[in-house]
């Protein structure tokens, strides 16, 4: 009788090492990724706030019929979603085509400070002769 030593096969150090450094550089990717989305969900949710009080306002003035004289502005401050918003609105006449509208055009900004407006909308209306 042949008496074979089996030898027993096991993982050495070193590829245990490198098991864990791939493991430890997509673990950082994923960290990377989710952190990212963590921190456009606050400027996505701030821009769609500030873009349902451009469309509060631009209604308001429409049921109202009460919008910014042509050439003149308005603007004032709401709170929404626990957060004190700026708005402004100014009118403007167009001529397009044979045309004669005013264009509106409402700008909500986070705070006063805010340099460009987190939304903004225009629209057009027909002007009466």
């Amino acid at each position: 009788m042949t008496s074979t030593v089996e030898r027993q096969r096991a993982f050495t150090l070193l590829e245990v090492l490198v098991a864990l450094a791939v493991i430890a550089l997509a673990m950082a990717g994923v960290m990377r990724a989710v952190s990212s989305n963590i921190a456009n969900e606050g400027y996505l949710q701030e821009k769609t706030f500030a873009h349902w009080i451009a469309m509060n306002k631009l209604s308001e003035f429409m049921a109202l019929d009460q919008f910014p004289a042509a050439g003149a502005s308005d603007k004032g401050t709401v709170f929404y979603a626990g957060h004190e918003w700026t708005w402004s609105a100014a009118t403007k006449k167009e001529a397009i085509m044979e045309y004669e509208l005013g264009v509106v055009t409402v700008e909500v900004r986070y705070d006063e400070k805010d340099e460009s407006p987190r939304a903004s909308l225009i629209t057009a209306l027909p002007v009466a002769h």
